[in-house]
């Protein structure tokens, strides 16, 4: 898999940036594929830090409903990556 399908999106919501400044972590939208060895190697290749922990967890289909018609979401996987200390990635500073 490639390093940059492995990174699909940050997520910037207000309990991941309180998070990113308590405890210096980023949270990412991940491949659901990907295993945590293959987040790390991605975000230390990519932004160029140095990643100490990973911590996914797997968020569940949520049904949609429009009129009668039901629709499902689909399942994602999330990762929560703590960073060294003195790192950061810059497109989270402005946010």
């Amino acid at each position: 898999m490639n390093l940059y399908e492995i990174i699909r999106r940050p997520l910037v919501t207000e309990k991941s940036s309180i998070d990113r400044d308590a405890n210096n972590t980023v949270t990412f939208a991940v491949d659901p594929r990907a295993n945590k060895v293959e987040i790390r190697r991605a975000v230390e290749q990519i932004f160029g830090v140095r990643v100490l922990d990973v911590h996914t967890m797997r968020m569940p289909r949520k049904t949609r409903r429009v009129g009668r018609n039901v629709g499902r979401r689909p399942e994602w996987k999330k990762a929560i990556v703590k960073l060294a200390e003195n790192e950061s990635i810059e497109f989270f500073e402005g946010v």
